[in-house]
């Protein structure tokens, strides 16, 4: 497996960025892949610095090639909240992630995070959650239903979702009842990483663009309110 720094740093300094973008990865692919490396590059363009990490599961699998499955919820909070403490400084931090590393940021400003031992509030030093790709249930099994705590959400709180995301379709997401911080997007017919079908005439391209735009300005909102 290749060796990675603890960190992938993309945009400006800390200094001169808009905000701070500390970008969790999804259950089966660590920080350098294609999707998270997109975006990052994407959001740069903008002016944003975005910080990238691997999970400790994703470390170990790194250093002997075996894989994992993620670490316990409890372990992943802490984990997070290690970051979210070294990046927070400047009071200009957006957290967020692909999949499951969005699902861990948007834990991570609720009760349930604070209520996890050993894991701090970190609410006072979080502007927004990013979600990309929210696995809302797990494909095929709705009544196994994992955003819950998005109703109660105080956080300003962002999910960038596919049209027919295995989980968690467009129908089902607008169906779903959510606290006033927390707004929804769509992606044109994609899917959990926002490709579409060729035969809907959208691009993987044009999806991944427009996930980056709407990203970025949601990002500049939180940090400029």
């Amino acid at each position: 497996m290749s060796e990675l720094a603890e960190y992938l740093i993309d945009g400006p300094s800390a200094e001169a960025a808009q905000a701070t973008f500390l970008f969790a990865h999804g259950a089966g692919a660590g920080m350098d892949h294609a999707f998270m490396t997109t975006l990052a590059e994407g959001l740069a363009a903008h002016g944003i610095r975005v910080v990238r990490f691997d999970f400790p599961y994703m470390v170990k699998r790194r250093e002997d090639g075996k894989k994992r499955p993620p670490d316990r919820q409890p372990k992943l909070l802490l984990d997070f909240q290690r970051h979210i403490d070294t990046f927070a400084a400047d009071g200009k931090l957006v957290i967020g992630g692909k999949s499951m590393g969005g699902r861990m940021a948007s834990l991570m400003v609720t009760e349930i995070a604070a209520q996890t031992p050993e894991v701090q509030d970190c609410r006072e030093q979080v502007k927004g959650v990013a979600c990309l790709g929210f696995p809302f249930h797990p494909p095929g099994k709705p009544e196994n239903f994992r955003g819950d705590h998005l109703r109660d959400i105080a956080v300003p709180t962002l999910i960038l979702q596919g049209e027919r995301d295995t989980f968690g379709t467009r129908a089902e997401v607008e169906g779903w009842s959510y606290a006033d911080t927390v707004q929804t997007a769509f992606l044109p017919d994609g899917d959990h990483s926002f490709k579409p079908r060729k035969a809907s005439g959208h691009t993987e391209a044009d999806n991944l663009a427009l996930a980056i735009a709407q990203l970025a300005a949601f990002i500049k909102e939180c940090v400029n309110d």
